[in-house]
């Protein structure tokens, strides 16, 4: 799963946060969708319900929204990413 991972951060499709994660989401343009292990219960709901209706994989990661934003190379945290 890491090695997995650290291939995905590196797509050029990748999609940092939860709005936009929810807008392809609906528009049937996402594969996976990872959650920081912090990530807001209400958040997590939402993308979790949509994903279950489009039978999109939802992976909910062992770090942090910080240390989710540091492995993406971003000066902020991320709490939601997809591809």
């Amino acid at each position: 799963m890491a090695h997995d991972f650290k291939e995905i951060i590196k797509d050029k499709n990748l999609t940092i946060g939860s709005e936009l994660t929810l807008k392809k989401l609906k528009n049937d343009k996402l594969k996976k969708i990872f959650l920081a292990k912090n990530c807001s219960i209400s958040v997590a709901e939402d993308i979790k319900k949509y994903a279950s209706l489009k039978k999109i994989e939802v992976i909910e990661l062992d770090m942090k929204n910080d240390e989710l934003g540091m492995a993406c190379k971003k000066p902020y945290k991320v709490s939601v990413l997809s591809v």
